[in-house]
């Protein structure tokens, strides 16, 4: 017997669980896992790219308390429009990305993201900022 995801409108092979709000225009990769337990918008037109991890609670303190606690934190997260979410990425719960900003492949997001801001790394940071003033061209331009 084989287990299947559950289904949902954005991809055949993502894991959603809760009740996303997700932009028009919104495409979202195969195998990335969208918990939407505790609130998450998703504005338009943005790329979720395959394995990224979307989470809006935790159970830490409820396994480090060997269950003593039952408490599972839950937080909202809000991903702005036209945002680029990079492969194997992860964001966790609480968090605020701005419109038009990138989060490069492998980042782990714990704190806000401005709008027009890449971040990379593990804890993710700043390292450039998105220049639109050619819309058709958009550059990075090194964070300063």
């Amino acid at each position: 017997m084989s287990a299947s995801l559950p289904p949902n409108p954005w991809n055949d092979h993502a894991w959603v669980v809760g009740d996303p709000q997700v932009g028009e225009g919104t495409w979202i990769g195969a195998f990335t896992v969208i918990d939407a337990s505790g609130g998450l918008t998703i504005g338009s037109g943005c790329d979720i790219s395959s394995g990224v991890q979307i989470y809006t609670h935790s159970s830490a303190k409820r396994c480090v308390s060997g269950r003593r606690s039952s408490e599972v934190e839950r937080q909202p997260v809000t991903i702005g429009d036209r945002v680029f979410i990079g492969a194997g990425a992860v964001v966790n719960m609480g968090v605020t990305i701005g419109d038009e900003a990138v989060v490069a492949a492998g980042a782990v997001v714990t704190r806000d993201v401005p709008a027009r801001t890449v971040v990379a790394g593990v804890p993710a940071r700043p390292v450039a900022d998105v220049d639109l003033s050619d819309p058709g061209d958009p550059t990075f331009v090194p964070h300063s």
